[in-house]
């Protein structure tokens, strides 16, 4: 058996020849987390993020790999000794200065730093988190050390341009004022991609082999905005961050995450420089695996596709192996696929099935 490191350097065409099976990665919920490290004996590891909801993508590497991950997933943490305070309200401000309470799922920003933004002078009021503070990568750090030499290390910076710059200022406000090109929208898109430069090269040069962007550009249904506005106002500064955080390591892999179906962009995502699409959004238009597979496999890896909405909280055993088999017989013909749920899995996904989706994966993903 191969190393999974192998397995997924074989998956995505960096070193030649098949791999003996088709690599997996899933991301659990911290009450999931908790409940395998019980029933494992293993400490979870929680990584704090700047951003609170991608803690859950960086957290839990040592009980991910134990129940049959391929990749560690690791990011930037909090500084050393940094700790929110948390109002009254049960309210707090994090690294960004957005105040954020927890919602059913997910936080959820309640005051935007940039709600009033309309100059470029107002953004460069803005006092970004520093890259790198005592404590920023000592996870990162210790997972590289401890697992490099078998698992391929993914550094995760999502929620890095777009997204940022929708949670610092708030949707409506940011899609109405990139409508009318306002004075600072590109110079908001200008400093998050600066910042997120800091955050990747110290990544890849702590030894992560790929960086992680992650933004959101489209709806279940489309894009939330068109081509022409996304070739105008940021397709050039994920051009520039891909470029920057290659300069400080030439090899190591971009990835992309993008939510919704976005389709007609990925030809744009190509043309950026990302290597690997995640997380291939099913039941969204166009996003078919083989019509995926036909107009970019040759060209892009796919990760992901496995809807974590629907099938595998509600679906059947028998519908959840029909799909995997599906995904992996056309997303990993000839290489170029890691199969994963779209998104982190939570509580309503039972433990039970977390076990079942990485055992059908393993049982039908050989080469």
């Amino acid at each position: 058996m191969i190393k999974a490191r192998d397995r997924v350097l074989k998956a995505f065409r960096l070193t030649k020849g098949n791999p003996d099976r088709v690599p997996i990665q899933f991301d659990l919920c911290r009450s999931l987390l908790d409940h395998f490290g019980n029933k494992l004996g293993i400490p979870v590891r929680y990584t704090d993020n700047l951003y609170e909801d991608v803690t859950y993508r960086i957290s839990g590497n040592e009980v991910r790999l134990a129940l049959g991950a391929d990749v560690v997933v690791t990011g930037p943490g909090s500084p050393k000794g940094w700790k929110p305070s948390v109002a009254a309200d049960g309210t707090w401000l994090n690294e960004y200065g957005m105040r954020m309470k927890q919602g059913s799922i997910y936080v959820e920003v309640t005051e935007y730093p940039l709600r009033n933004a309309q100059t470029k002078a107002d953004v460069d009021a803005i006092v970004w988190p520093k890259s790198e503070v005592p404590g920023r990568y000592d996870d990162l750090e210790h997972l590289v050390k401890e697992y490099h030499d078998d698992y391929f290390i993914i550094g995760d910076m999502e929620v890095t341009i777009f997204s940022l710059a929708q949670q610092m200022v708030g949707m409506e406000k940011l899609m109405m004022d990139m409508a009318m090109d306002e004075e600072y929208i590109r110079p908001l898109f200008r400093a998050c991609t600066d910042f997120q430069i800091e955050i990747g090269k110290s990544m890849v040069r702590r030894g992560a082999d790929a960086f992680w962007v992650g933004d959101d550009f489209g709806a279940q249904n489309g894009l939330l905005f068109s081509k022409d506005m996304f070739r105008d106002l940021l397709k050039e500064e994920y051009v520039r961050l891909v470029r920057e955080v290659k300069k400080e390591k030439p090899d190591a892999v971009a990835i992309l995450h993008c939510d919704g179906a976005v389709r007609e962009l990925l030809e744009d995502i190509h043309e950026i420089g990302f290597q690997v699409f995640n997380p291939v959004q099913p039941g969204v238009p166009g996003h078919g695996p083989q019509d995926l597979k036909d107009a970019i496999g040759d060209r892009m890896c796919f990760w992901g596709a496995i809807d974590q909405q629907q099938l595998l909280p509600h679906g059947t055993d028998e519908e959840l192996e029909v799909d995997i088999r599906e995904k992996i017989a056309v997303l990993g013909k000839n290489r170029g696929y890691m199969i994963s749920p779209a998104h982190i899995l939570q509580p309503d996904v039972s433990p039970e099935r977390v076990e079942k989706f990485v055992e059908l994966c393993q049982r039908y993903g050989k080469y």
